[in-house]
């Protein structure tokens, strides 16, 4: 085997690598779409001017920094939807992260993680509506619509991690 045909397998690998990764981070609400779309990068690096091009990459692009950007507005809206205030969406965007971190303490890998972020979430979120309002099922009930967008908005950046992996694998093999 020659060095090149070394290196452009040691690439593939790490571009797999790096989307099971990307998938991985998806799953705990991190941004895993970055990873694909670094991947495809790489790909299309190797294999210039064949897919993934630089049309893939621009959708790519597009998807990742929709992503971020829903994701961003997602619990201010469940919040706000469910009669919140902008404060509990916040609250509940801040507690989402905080409790991420701490959920990496639960030994169970990724489970932990997404326990955390959503416990964070309604915890912050009810404390800023309780502290408001002296209703807890009020607050609660505004506390769950932030988590109800956490949740969703996990599932649809799984989803699209998941598009744009099967999208880059099938256009390696096709094209």
């Amino acid at each position: 085997m020659d060095w090149q045909s070394f290196g452009a397998i040691f690439l593939y690998i790490l571009a797999a690598l790096i989307c099971i990764g990307g998938l991985l981070m998806s799953c705990i609400s991190l941004s895993g779409t970055w990873a694909v779309f670094l991947a495809t990068g790489l790909v299309a690096w190797m294999r210039w001017p064949e897919f993934p091009g630089i049309r893939t990459l621009v959708v790519f692009l597009i998807l990742c920094m929709g992503v971020e950007v829903l994701e961003a507005l997602a619990g201010a809206w469940g919040v706000q939807k469910r009669g919140g205030s902008k404060a509990a969406g916040w609250a509940a965007l801040g507690g989402g992260f905080l409790g991420m971190v701490f959920g990496t303490f639960i030994p169970i890998p990724i489970v932990g993680t997404l326990l955390g972020m959503v416990a964070g979430s309604f915890a912050c979120a009810f404390l800023v509506e309780h502290s408001k309002m002296k209703k807890a099922d009020h607050a609660a009930h505004i506390a769950f619509g932030a988590v109800i967008a956490r949740l969703s908005v996990i599932l649809l950046k799984v989803g699209i991690t998941l598009a744009m992996i099967i999208a880059l694998v099938s256009g390696i093999f096709i094209g």
